[in-house]
């Protein structure tokens, strides 16, 4: 979601002489920032007994704006971090990424947290085939077989529903499809962040997201909205602002790091679930869960190993022709 750039603007460029205190601090902005959204994964899965689903995502966004702004504020780029010269990407994004994050929070309702948070890890595969699909994108045969074998883990966590007979009745089975669906609604969000990234800066491109996903959720007012107690009221509040925060330490840490040596720390939102969700929910995953997360997973982190790669044979190439 975040791009490299320095405060709210100019590009970063990172690399692997940087001094490893300073890398080892853009690990500690992404590890918390994970962490953040795992916590507040788990207290949508809280609220949405009581609140219904239009609801919090109308406080997860709304929200999320008063952090950035006083973000924007602390760096001294406040109104000027707002600007945008494509508001239909925006829309794009939007239209994605808040149908992407409806569905998950729907899932959570209906699932374990650690079942949810495998299935987002299909996430990052589906954007490999998007990217050369939408945005010409070289994908090789290793890439290819990473995916093949990541969906593959996806048809294990499924299996027990397609091997009982899929039925919509059962709540289970719909939250994983929901899951799936919304793991691949996210994919076309980043392929259109991708797209925004060239022209708009981080804050500008979370501002805008959460602005239409305030908009949209509050139309499903008239459908069931109710009159949240304190507590309720509180933790919908803390929603927002925790994923506001999360987003700041995330950009953070891509500040300090390259994307590369970030990226794997992803993975560690399973490690984070199964913790939260045992302690919190006492849900212990099957092992069929952990088994297609951990293929899920491992097929991730070799596209990310596949692509530093990648990365650093263009480096090299680069530096060869200059």
């Amino acid at each position: 979601m975040a791009d490299r750039r320095g405060r709210t603007g100019a590009r970063l460029t990172s690399s692997s002489s940087e001094p490893v205190l300073t890398q080892l601090i853009g690990i500690g902005f992404k590890v918390a920032a994970t962490l953040l959204f795992v916590i507040m994964a788990a207290v949508v899965k809280y609220v949405s007994e009581s609140a219904p689903i239009g609801q919090i995502v109308f406080f997860r966004s709304f929200f999320c704006l008063p952090v950035l702004v006083v973000w924007a504020i602390a760096l001294g780029e406040f109104p000027t971090a707002f600007r945008t010269r494509n508001l239909r990407g925006h829309f794009y994004r939007c239209l994605f990424g808040g149908s992407s994050m409806t569905l998950f929070f729907i899932a959570l309702a209906l699932l374990p947290l650690p079942n949810v948070t495998a299935i987002q890890f299909v996430s990052p595969l589906v954007t490999v085939l998007l990217a050369a699909l939408m945005l010409g994108e070289k994908v090789g045969i290793y890439r290819s077989a990473a995916v093949v074998v990541g969906f593959c883990g996806v048809l294990i966590i499924l299996s027990p529903y397609l091997a009982e007979g899929f039925q919509f009745s059962d709540t289970r089975a719909l939250g994983t499809v929901l899951a799936v669906v919304g793991a691949m609604l996210m994919a076309l969000a980043m392929i259109q962040v991708r797209q925004l990234t060239g022209s708009e800066t981080t804050v500008a491109i979370v501002f805008y997201f959460s602005v239409f996903c305030s908009v949209f959720a509050l139309l499903s007012a008239p459908f069931g909205w109710v009159m949240p107690d304190l507590e309720t009221l509180a933790l919908l509040i803390v929603i927002g602002l925790i994923g506001g925060v999360a987003q700041i330490l995330l950009t953070q840490g891509y500040r300090y790091a390259p994307a590369s040596l970030l990226a794997p720390f992803d993975y560690t939102a399973m490690l984070w679930s199964l913790a939260i969700g045992y302690v919190v929910f006492a849900e212990v995953p099957t092992t069929t869960i952990l088994l297609g997360a951990g293929i899920v997973i491992s097929a991730g982190l070799f596209v990310i190993w596949r692509e530093r790669q990648l990365g650093l044979r263009r480096e090299r190439e680069k530096q060869i022709g200059g």
